[in-house]
């Protein structure tokens, strides 16, 4: 396997132009949907190159390196039973996981007033029985009709035209009709789509949980709010993963500005660097792609696409203690809470238990509301979220780690795009499809597993067997 180093330097008037170095595969985006294409390709022998934007791989997978205390997730971290690819490539790769610290109760913090719990309905604080009947009644619905939608085509899926008519939301408002029940779902939609239920279809809402789970273990909403056998059941250091995937071939600080096709070859640009390949894979969200211009044009669907996928608002926060205090209180870090910028935490301590860490995530408006906030106000919001859960105690952080998605140049939210009505059921088949040799990857076009580190490896994995079942 040959090794293309590609940066190309100011030539002289009297200096012969280098040529264009060639590859057979050209890879935009060095994230784990790029970093998989890349070692399905290398073990098939074929030359690649990355060209990733970031001074690092990893895309939406990024860690805070803590002086003397290892490192803290900010990006993707959770994997679960049934994300077969990312344990497959984990286990291969010998990286550890660990489970999600669950012993003892979870807060709920709801009306001003904090209640614990033992957790014994799969990640539902406990609400009056009348919500909670409400909420099981409906949250069955949706499984039963997730469980019809076309994982492969979900335009095809039985009524889709009308499924993808309306929001989550228009759906949700015609089946709860108690707060508890309500408030409960205002919570646990963002914390799984990073959007708000008034954004996204109802038909794309159903493919994701439809999406969550593998061919003997169907996706339902319940796995994707749950811990124990859910979507948080482990942790894995995911920088690892990204690290052990790709170390060659990578041209870091290189955003693609251009692809053109040149007779039966692409030229792939950058500002510094050009490269010719017989095959592009575009491995990154729908709206970040279409910052690329490509000649000849890309259809006018695809372009349509693009347009209209925003990403999901996305903000991570971790308050670092000397000690995982609340575990001594007989808590487990796990927090659902109705106020605050902050409305789901769980305990992210080292597996060692050398130190305390209390992460949370701060989602769509609520990180919308902070875009524009400064550092020191964002931790501030961050340290009253936690306090309204936690108590005062929280005041003893030694440390608030803070990573805003949204403010990222080469991500602008997260974990991914999403579409509102209309969308999935006009434009969807320009997702997957390549446009010549043109392919597309990214977490967003997996079959299963949206939106996670699962979906962006076997996204990957699909575009190279798809290259090399064509070459």
């Amino acid at each position: 396997m040959h090794i293309f180093l590609i940066a190309l330097p100011l030539c002289h008037a009297l200096v012969s132009k280098p040529s264009i170095p060639e590859v057979d595969v050209a890879i935009i985006g060095g994230g784990l949907s790029g970093l998989s294409t890349a070692k399905d390709l290398a073990a098939a022998n074929k030359s690649f190159v990355i060209l990733e934007a970031r001074d690092r791989v990893g895309g939406r997978v990024l860690n805070a390196n803590l002086t003397g205390k290892g490192a803290q997730e900010l990006g993707a971290a959770f994997v679960g039973p049934t994300q077969d690819r990312v344990l497959a490539l984990t286990a291969e790769l010998g990286l550890p996981t660990y489970k999600t610290y669950t012993e003892g109760n979870s807060t709920f913090y709801r009306n001003h007033t904090v209640q614990n719990y033992q957790d014994s309905l799969g990640g539902i604080p406990p609400v009056p029985i009348a919500s909670l009947v409400e909420l099981a009644i409906l949250m069955n619905d949706i499984n039963t009709l997730a469980s019809k939608v076309d994982l492969e085509a979900p335009w095809n899926t039985p009524n889709a035209t009308a499924l993808d008519s309306m929001t989550l939301e228009t759906y949700v408002n015609s089946r709860l009709t108690t707060a508890d029940s309500r408030v409960l779902l205002d919570v646990a939609i963002p914390a799984i789509l990073s959007t708000e239920m008034r954004e996204p279809s109802l038909l794309y809402s159903l493919w994701c949980i439809a999406a969550a789970g593998n061919e003997t273990g169907p996706g339902t909403i319940n796995r994707l709010i749950g811990v124990d056998g859910g979507a948080q059941d482990s942790r894995l250091l995911a920088t690892l993963l990204a690290e052990r995937l790709g170390s060659q071939n990578i041209h870091l600080s290189t955003p693609v500005r251009k692809v053109q096709l040149k007779e039966s070859r692409y030229l792939v640009s950058s500002d510094e660097v050009i490269v010719s390949a017989r095959h592009v894979v575009v491995a990154m969200s729908p709206p970040l792609a279409s910052r690329i211009i490509f000649d000849p044009l890309l259809p006018a669907g695809r372009d349509q696409l693009s347009q209209r996928m925003p990403m999901g608002a996305l903000g991570k926060a971790i308050a670092i203690f000397p000690t995982a205090w609340w575990r001594g209180e007989g808590l487990n870090g796990a927090g659902v809470s109705d106020n605050g910028s902050i409305r789901v935490t769980y305990d992210n301590s080292p597996a060692d238990g050398s130190f305390g860490a209390m992460m949370g995530f701060i989602e769509a408006d609520e990180m919308r509301k902070l875009d524009d906030a400064s550092e020191d106000e964002v931790k501030n919001h961050v340290k009253r979220s936690f306090a309204d859960l936690y108590g005062p105690h929280v005041e003893t952080a030694t440390d608030v780690l803070i990573q805003r998605w949204d403010l990222e140049e080469f991500s602008r939210g997260g974990p991914s795009a999403f579409m509102p009505p209309g969308v999935l059921t006009q434009y969807g088949t320009y997702l997957r499809a390549p446009v010549g040799k043109i392919h597309f990857a990214g977490t967003e076009t997996s079959l299963r597993w949206i939106g996670y580190m699962d979906g962006a490896i076997s996204s990957g994995e699909r575009v190279a067997g798809e290259i090399l079942k064509n070459w």
